[in-house]
């Protein structure tokens, strides 16, 4: 199943900014949480895949 949407650019007078939006359907269904640390990848095809970095434990303070 695939998804179409379009790329999306903000210029600024210093700066330019990229867009893309997931739809709806397509966040839910890798169920997305707010704030959650995503990746780019560029693979040697290049294509760009999304893929979302692992969540870090915190380490637990040792106490004394």
């Amino acid at each position: 199943m695939g998804f179409q949407t379009r790329v999306q650019l903000i210029q600024r007078q210093n700066s330019r900014q990229w867009y893309i939006n997931f739809p709806s359907a397509c966040a839910q269904m890798m169920d997305f949480r707010k704030g959650e640390l995503m990746e780019w990848v560029l693979d040697r095809r290049g294509e760009l895949r999304l893929r979302r970095v692992p969540e870090q434990k915190e380490t637990q303070r040792h106490r004394g």
